[in-house]
């Protein structure tokens, strides 16, 4: 191409652009954010047909639930975010009293009480709270002068305290996890002092003792054994690591092809289709195919961050920051877990593992960010 012609075709080019740019903001749609939630539907979908043993119907199921996200996360990126920040606290309130009602009347099943039945629907208020908890706590934040002051700091504890107690006690630690952080990442990008931070750690560190003796259940201290050592109980406890374990390094550095893997065909591997789902696509698809979906997973947390950055208030700043690095801990945990690093504590590969109400939770989290995204630019509020 020519100077000349580089030169001609320069302002139909950014014209293509400015028309791309509000059409995006007319349907408050992030095309780029989108385009990475799709590659990880495609992935998604081809790794749980070969985890599920080719059930097409387990793949149908995941297929529409995928379709019910994005329908939701369509329908939340339209709301406006002063409207979303009004309507915090009813939401976090809300969220609460779901969360009672499944301790007294819930659904029990594989000895946990976590799912409440309205007709033939069926779904976990948990997941609710891992959206409610972080707009609730941002919208608290951003009418005050940050950093928060230690008052605020023990409001927003509470805050995250109270549903984080409600869902341990059903028991689900590994949700209970993701909800507490999605509250406290609220706090540390309010920009929490480095004395509280480090108050906190010691606390933490003298609390270790107590919680182990007093507060975790006997399945849960055994996890964390079974971590330090899966061979202690090879054919127990530790099945499940060194199964993976096993299937993550028999992969190599491009895997035995996609349906070739022999962990989870021959079923060595329990939950292939659920928790260890990371296992079987290391298997099949090797170093290079994890490489490929931790490539896609950083850059979905950094365009959130960018979009966190770019927020035109603060509760967007923080609501955005928080969303994004919550689904940071979700990939962390569940790979963490599923290599040995961390102790087995039931969290899902984010828009991988099979799942229906976690999968819809996570793209309303996006549809969030879209709306941050699709912000307009406008004066700055009180607020804001």
């Amino acid at each position: 191409m020519s100077r000349q012609d580089f030169l001609r075709r320069m302002p139909e080019a950014a014209s293509a652009f400015s028309r791309r740019a509000r059409l995006a903001e007319r349907l408050h749609i992030d095309f780029f954010l989108l385009a990475l939630l799709m590659a990880l539907t495609v992935i998604g979908l081809l790794v749980l047909y070969s985890a599920s043993g080719h059930n097409l119907p387990s793949v149908e199921k995941q297929a529409t639930f995928f379709a019910i996200a994005y329908a939701t996360m369509f329908t939340v990126a339209q709301i406006p975010v002063d409207f979303m920040r009004r309507m915090a606290p009813f939401a976090y309130v809300g969220g609460v009293i779901l969360l009672v009602a499944v301790t007294i009347f819930g659904n029990v099943a594989m000895g946990a009480q976590r799912w409440l039945q309205i007709g033939g629907f069926r779904f976990q208020p948990s997941e609710i709270m891992k959206l409610a908890l972080p707009i609730a706590i941002a919208a608290y934040l951003s009418g005050r002068f940050l950093p928060p002051r230690f008052k605020h700091v023990v409001a927003v504890l509470g805050l995250i305290g109270v549903p984080t107690a409600l869902i341990i006690e059903q028991p689900d630690l590994g949700t209970s996890i993701l909800v507490a952080t999605s509250g406290i990442m609220v706090l540390f990008f309010s920009g929490l002092l480095w004395r509280y931070i480090a108050a906190a750690v010691v606390i933490f560190l003298a609390s270790l003792w107590p919680i182990w003796h007093f507060m975790m259940h006997d399945y849960q201290r055994q996890r964390v054994l079974t971590m330090l050592d899966p061979t202690q109980d090879p054919l127990g406890t530790g099945w499940n690591i060194i199964q993976s374990k096993t299937a993550i390094g028999s992969g190599g550095l491009s895997g035995k092809g996609w349906m070739e893997g022999t962990q989870s065909r021959l079923d060595f591997l329990p939950e292939g289709h659920t928790d260890f789902i990371i296992a079987v696509m290391s298997e099949e698809f090797g170093l290079l195919g994890v490489l490929l979906l931790l490539t896609i997973y950083a850059m979905v947390i950094i365009r959130g961050l960018m979009i966190a950055v770019n927020s035109q208030n603060t509760f967007g700043r923080l609501l955005a920051a928080s969303i994004s690095s919550t689904f940071f801990v979700y990939v962390f945990v569940n790979m963490g877990m599923v290599s040995g690093m961390l102790p087995v504590v039931g969290v899902p590969l984010p828009l991988i593992s099979q799942g229906g109400t976690a999968i819809v939770a996570l793209f309303a989290g996006f549809g969030i960010l879209m709306a941050i995204s699709t912000e307009k630019k406008r004066v700055m509020t009180p607020q804001g």
